[in-house]
């Protein structure tokens, strides 16, 4: 039996989970912060993006891409979006005063780079390539 098709579908829930969660802390940050407070809000996001990286290191394990993390490859691209998706969701939730247009702007531009994670991660092809 090949693990692959159940760590793959692993990876991919883990990422909507993380979107979802992402996309209601923002929201309840602007709307309603009193729910950020919640004791599993705190913690769920952590297990969840944990099980999203070891699901992704897995399957780069499993699919022997371990060489591939190069200057020209597709899987390098997607972990340096990852990053800047890291920090600009820092930047959108983090606790350190902003005001509401620099929270928005992080948040919409890291919307669109997972959307470009996702591209990469579909099409395995460079974006910058």
């Amino acid at each position: 039996m090949s693990w692959y098709p159940l760590i793959k579908n692993l990876h991919i829930l883990t990422v909507i989970i993380s979107l979802s969660l992402f996309v209601l802390r923002f929201f309840w940050l602007l709307r309603s912060p009193a729910r950020l407070q919640q004791r599993w809000v705190k913690i769920a996001p952590h297990l969840n993006d944990t099980l999203l990286l070891l699901s992704g290191i897995t399957l780069a394990t499993l699919m022997q891409l371990g060489v591939l993390l190069t200057q020209d490859s597709w899987l390098t691209e997607k972990l340096i979006g990852v990053i800047i998706y890291i920090a600009l969701g820092s930047i959108a939730l983090g606790r350190r005063p902003r005001s509401q247009k620099i929270r928005l702007t992080a948040f919409i531009i890291a919307l669109a780079v997972v959307a470009l994670v996702i591209r990469l991660a579909i099409t395995k092809s460079l974006l910058l390539g």
